[in-house]
């Protein structure tokens, strides 16, 4: 299984702390409770690396389609209006995030990034409504081949408290490819034109870097 890089500080820091107190327990504690607790950190490290695994993803969409950014739930679609840049009335699909899920962002779409934004911020629950707007953010603008611009957020939320953002202006984006990632959890966000063509509804499943949720006009 092929690790992200945004692990290897993390797990490198954890085995070394999980051995050294893995000898504590069984040295320490009586039999069984030191193997047991010793057990108990190491199933806890394999979650750390099942975290962070960076499975090889592809699709086969053209360059109308929006492709998924990350894995997760749709939590929201509804129209909106996009202050930051867009500036208009955009629809929104937000896509939340377990910590079960990949957390490596990808760019839902192809073309040029125009515009590259961290924001410091809250750390709401992904759920609430106003997380867009108030927690720790990031927010990228592609400009596809057609001149259409399309926004995307990633959201920290009360238990993510670390986002990491690759993106930056005049990039070239491809859509299925990581632009970015989020530690432990919470949302994305994207901004589509209101004639955008969704194929996924309230409650549907996605597979970053693979499904089609989208169609642009």
């Amino acid at each position: 299984m092929k690790l992200h890089r945004e692990g290897r500080v993390i797990l490198s820091i954890g085995l070394l702390l999980f051995a050294i107190l893995s000898y504590l327990f069984i040295r320490f504690i009586p039999s069984p409770f030191g193997y047991v607790m010793a057990l108990a950190l190491w199933v806890l490290y394999g979650f750390m690396i099942w975290f962070f695994r960076n499975p090889d993803r592809s699709h086969t969409a053209d360059e109308k389609s929006v492709i998924a950014p990350v894995d997760g739930k749709v939590v929201v679609i509804e129209k909106v209006f996009e202050s930051e840049f867009l500036k208009e009335e955009c629809l929104q699909v937000s896509i939340f995030m377990s910590p079960l899920n990949v957390h490596i962002t990808r760019y839902p779409v192809d073309g040029k990034v125009i515009y590259s934004q961290y924001h410091s911020g809250k750390f709401l629950v992904a759920y609430n409504p106003k997380s867009s707007e108030l927690n720790e953010r990031t927010t990228v603008v592609v400009e596809t081949k057609d001149a259409q611009k399309i926004l995307f957020r990633q959201v920290a939320g009360a238990v993510a408290r670390r986002i990491v953002l690759y993106a930056k202006k005049d990039d070239t984006a491809v859509a299925g490819k990581e632009y970015g990632f989020i530690k432990f959890g919470s949302r994305v966000d994207l901004f589509l034109p209101l004639d955008t063509e969704l194929h996924v509804k309230l409650g549907d499943i996605t597979k970053g870097g693979v499904q089609t949720i989208a169609t642009l006009r």
